[in-house]
């Protein structure tokens, strides 16, 4: 199939949230969706939906983090695969800032960054 009559953009970042879980286990649902519409809401804000650097989100149901008694919302970042804890409205700014627009991943909420892959 050919493909190029629908090209897609390109994204600079992709940020997975796990908010609004079926059955919460690593925040509250309430806290998640905060967070959510925060991201959402700044995304817009900076212009980083459609302008430089470019940043997609997706909603995630849940990233398996609680399997692992890391503290929600989680956020995994990739390229790069960081993987970030307690993501209120407040760190996601911070993450934004420092490590979306600076390049500086926020090292007090990170949990890991590189493959969580068995090579």
């Amino acid at each position: 199939m050919d493909f190029s009559a629908f090209p897609l953009p390109t994204y600079h970042w992709h940020l997975f949230l796990c908010a609004d879980q079926t059955k919460p286990k690593c925040c509250e649902q309430a806290l998640g969706l905060e967070t959510w519409i925060y991201l959402k809401r700044r995304l817009k804000e900076l212009g980083l939906e459609a302008g430089e650097p470019r940043i997609y989100r997706t909603k995630a149901n849940c990233l398996r983090g609680c399997d692992h008694q890391i503290e929600g919302p989680i956020l995994l970042v990739y390229p790069g695969s960081y993987w970030y804890h307690s993501v209120t409205p407040e760190v996601m700014e911070r993450i934004l800032q420092d490590h979306m627009l600076g390049g500086q991943p926020v090292a007090e909420f990170l949990v890991t960054a590189g493959t969580l892959v068995d090579q």
